[in-house]
């Protein structure tokens, strides 16, 4: 079996190299490259930088989610839904995120706001076609397919 290696430079000094908490984590921890706390006010968005830089593999994409824990209990949430890491990217990783909640929530340094994903990708060549095949659903939109 082909070993699997997910090459990452420290670009500054205090980055924490992503990591998994358990054997069955899928994600790695991102965590705040940051001097000082930074509080994120109701409504507000922030971007964290990491300090980190990847080397994705060809034929996958870093995908940045948000952590259970802090999306759940506190209302932080990666500010574009899914962050996406193209393979040929080699700059350093930051992380938007969100705060929905109604008090404001204080990142610390080398807090873990993040995880990456490192998921393979499908590419496709894309034709223009006059036609699409028929199916059951075919142009039935939202909700189109009952409420449950």
């Amino acid at each position: 079996m082909e070993e699997k290696v997910l090459l990452v430079k420290r670009l500054k000094e205090g980055a924490v190299l992503p990591e998994r908490k358990t054997p069955g984590s899928a994600g790695y921890d991102l965590c705040a490259c940051i001097a000082k706390e930074f509080t994120i006010e109701p409504g507000e968005l922030a971007i964290f930088p990491t300090g980190l830089a990847v080397e994705i593999p060809e034929g996958h994409a870093g995908m940045i989610f948000t952590r259970s824990g802090l999306g759940v209990k506190h209302g932080i949430a990666v500010a574009n839904g899914v962050g996406v890491i193209d393979s040929d990217y080699r700059g350093e990783i930051h992380v938007g995120l969100r705060n929905s909640s109604k008090v404001p929530y204080t990142v610390i340094p080398g807090e873990r706001i993040a995880q990456l994903i490192v998921m393979p990708v499908a590419l496709f060549e894309v034709r223009q076609t006059d036609s699409l095949s028929e199916t059951q659903r075919g142009e039935k939109g939202f909700g189109s397919t009952g409420s449950n």
